[in-house]
């Protein structure tokens, strides 16, 4: 077991120190390598009854933290930190392996179109770390009609301009 603990430190070790070849690599346990848009971990979807889902993966997180609105057409997601799990309290922490760091999420949009969903008969509900909202699609959907446009043939239009010279 002293080997393979040994190895893997050296390994991190490695990362930490920068590889040998051009340009370097630097690992910084403080740096966040993930992009922003991929957290929360998210399912959005289509049911077969034309309900918008959103399914959030929020272990770690309070209810009461949890802020949800709708702002013209988009569903606004806002999430803070609980107190005990703030970055500050691990400073003088040194990792092993770390993949569970919790950020906070401010007024992450999503594209919920008023015209389409109804959003007086939204449902949300949290159990286990999972946040799943269902977005029902509106029953009175308008039937537009729609504008014809009109599609000129240039070949035909280029011949008689110039059959009329």
């Amino acid at each position: 077991m002293d080997e393979i603990f040994d190895a893997t430190q050296n390994l991190g070790n490695a990362f930490k120190d920068g590889f040998s070849f051009k340009g370097g690599c630097h690992w910084d346990e403080n740096v966040d390598y993930y992009p922003a848009y991929c957290f929360p971990p998210t399912n959005v979807y289509l049911s077969k009854d034309k309900e918008l889902i959103f399914e959030f993966a929020l272990a770690g997180f309070d209810k009461e933290n949890i802020g949800l609105l709708f702002q013209g057409d988009y569903m606004v997601l806002t999430v803070k930190i609980p107190g005990d799990q703030k970055e500050e309290n691990y400073k003088d922490v040194r990792f092993f392996k770390r993949r569970l760091k919790l950020k906070e999420i401010a007024g992450q949009k999503y594209y919920v179109p008023a015209n389409k969903f109804d959003r007086e008969r939204v449902t949300a509900r949290y159990k286990n770390g999972l946040l799943k909202i269902i977005v029902p699609s509106r029953e009175d959907l308008p039937k537009e009609e729609g504008i014809k446009v009109d599609i000129k043939d240039e070949d035909n239009a280029a011949g008689a301009k110039e059959g009329n010279k």
